[in-house]
Formats: C-alpha cells, structure tokens, sequence
C-alpha cells in the first residue's frame, strides 16, 4: 500500500496540474469587484480564505499571486501540498485537527517576510461553509486584511464528499466575487475572535449566495446524496 500511496504521490500531483491548466484554460471567467485585490494588496501581505468545495479551481486562480497554502496534515493533503507547490505555491502543514498551533507560527513567520496566506475557511473536515477562527486569529496577530474569495459555474460537477467539492467543467462559464478587504484589530480576545469569525462567515455566504445566484440556483450543494452534474 505505502508503494502504491508513493508511485500515487509521483504521478498524480503533475499529471493533475498538467490536465487542469489546459482544463480550466477553456473556461470563460468573469471576475466581481476585482479593484478589492488591489486595495487588499496595498496593506502587504494579505490573507485569502475561500470555502473547500471551490479548491479545484481556486489553486488554479491563485497561481497567478504565489504565497502560502494551508494544507492539511493529512495523507490525502499530502497530494494537495504537492498540487500546490508545482503551481509555485509554498505550503504549510496543519489543520484545526492536527499540528495545529505549528502551522499557525509558520503563517505568521511566512507573513512577517510579506507573503499572502491563502487557506480554506471551512477547515478540511468542516462543517461546509463554517468559518473556522484560524483566518481571523492570523489578521489579529499580524494586522493583515482578509481577503475572502467565492467563486460559481453554471456547468460543474458536484461531488458526494462532506463540501460537495466542485469541478467545473471544460467551457464553462465560471463566476468569480472578491469580497472587501475586511480588517481586524489586533489582538482580540477570544470572544472578540468569534465575533470577527462571525462576521467573515456572513460575508462569505452572502458572496456564495450572489455568484450562485448569478446561474440561477440558491445554492451549490443539494444536501446528502450522489454526486451530481450541472
């Protein structure tokens, strides 16, 4: 099994990123309320969480502005680290689950040297669409904006997994809302964390809503069941 996992690890991560860049080249991207990069950009480093049923193509996205991925410690988020490094990101390891407080520490060394974090606000066990406080707690230390980023297809495929991850698929019309750069004071209490978490979340949902209301659907996911295609 561990050979399999290793010859898995050595043909997946390139063979994946070859596929998506002529992939997800075809699809037509229409991008909402773009002057909020640049605002966010203008502060230094700045910290990008989007949810985990979008991180197929978000890495994609995101290539274009290399920094560091939150990746989870996890054997299967070892395929995702090294997906994410050949598409010029450097990664750190952790979750709210394991090597936690480490991967916190080397966000904030990789901000101090000026790098944008991105990392997925749901966590990677979730629940979907649920802001974890980890995205909160990095602007808090380092005075960082957050940069939340949504995006939609009105042709995709949907998965059974715990986010309905999304794939969109090739030529399809892809949506995607950067929200304004939300700052936060600097260090905050825990209570005043969960209320900044609170507030992100919100704006992240509301955002969801918008793009995917844009093809005409409440939202991505129908609940519990099979995979789905649109």
């Amino acid at each position: 099994m561990d050979i399999l996992y290793r010859l898995s690890l050595a043909i997946v991560p390139p063979l994946y990123v070859a596929i998506t860049r002529l992939w997800f080249g075809t699809c037509r991207l229409t991008v909402r309320d773009a002057q909020y990069i640049d605002e966010a950009q203008t502060y230094g480093a700045v910290i990008v969480p989007f949810w985990h049923y979008s991180i197929f193509y978000m890495l994609h996205h995101l290539r274009q502005y290399p920094g560091v991925a939150l990746v989870s410690a996890s054997r299967d988020g070892e395929f995702i680290a090294r997906i994410a490094q050949r598409l010029n990101f450097a990664t750190v390891r952790g979750s709210s689950h394991r090597q936690g407080v480490q991967a916190l520490k080397a966000l904030l060394r990789a901000m101090k040297e000026g790098r944008h974090v991105g990392l997925v606000a749901d966590g990677s066990q979730g629940p979907a669409r649920r802001v974890q406080p980890g995205a909160v707690f990095l602007a808090s230390k380092t005075g960082a904006p957050l940069l939340p980023m949504v995006w939609a297809a009105d042709r995709c495929k949907i998965f059974g997994s715990w986010d309905r991850l999304v794939l969109p698929l090739p030529l399809c019309r892809i949506i995607l809302r950067y929200g304004k750069p939300m700052h936060v004071p600097k260090n905050l209490s825990d209570g005043e964390i969960e209320q900044y978490r609170l507030l992100l979340e919100e704006k992240m949902n509301e955002m969801y809503d918008q793009v995917w209301q844009e093809f005409g659907r409440a939202r991505h996911d129908n609940g519990p069941g099979a995979a789905t295609t649109l």
